[in-house]
Parts: C-alpha cells; structure tokens; sequence
C-alpha cells in the first residue's frame, strides 16, 4: 500500500530572486488545493512580499500561470502563512496583508509539519 499524506505544508523561500522555483512551489500547492489535498503555504524569505495586496501581478515568469490565480486558488481552498520574522524585517503587519492571508512563527510551522500524515516540502 502506497503512503499518501493528507496534508501537504509548502514553504517558500523564494521570490522574484528565483522565479522558477516560486512558480513551481504555487502551482504544486495550486493544484493540491484543486485536488482535494489540505494545504498549507508558508511565506519566507522574498516569497513574503507576495502576502501583500497587488504584488503577485507583479510577477511575471513566461510559460507559467499567473501568480495571482494560483495565490487565489491557495486561499480559496487553503491556508497561507507569512513567517513572523520575515513580515518584521520587511515591516509588514497583519493590517498589510491579503484578506485570508495569517502571520505566524515558527512555533506553528513545526506544529503543522510534525502533524500526522503530513507532508513538507520547501522551495
């Protein structure tokens, strides 16, 4: 029998520094939410900047889908996390963020990683 986490945490370090890697991180979580999986996406690093309004349109990476539906279809289905750390160093607050969009430390993360039947994937 085949071992299939039922819920999948995505941590995102990247950013417009390294598109590839940013975009392939939003569509696996896209298309896990599309499938019925629980997903979690946490912010780190450059992905942070994408929990504020308006810059994931800013993203641009040829032959990708846009950022902005992926993101979308993440807080549609699923839950997106912005690094306590992360948000502090780049003085962003919970009043700055996208609507659905939580802040959250490290605490949490080693919580839903550590989760049964969980999934954990870092881009």
């Amino acid at each position: 029998m085949r071992y299939m986490a039922k819920k999948l945490v995505i941590k995102v370090t990247a950013g417009v520094d390294a598109p590839e890697r940013c975009s392939q991180a939003f569509t696996v979580a896209a298309v896990a939410v599309a499938s019925g999986v629980e997903v979690s996406v946490w912010l780190t690093g450059e992905s942070a900047w994408f929990a504020l309004p308006g810059r994931a349109a800013e993203f641009e990476l040829p032959h990708a889908a846009p950022l902005p539906d992926l993101l979308d279809g993440i807080l549609a289905g699923g839950r997106v996390t912005l690094c306590t750390q992360c948000a502090a160093r780049r003085d962003i607050t919970e009043q700055d963020v996208l609507e659905g969009v939580r802040i959250a430390g490290a605490q949490v993360f080693v919580q839903e990683i550590m989760a049964e039947d969980t999934q954990a994937l870092v881009y």
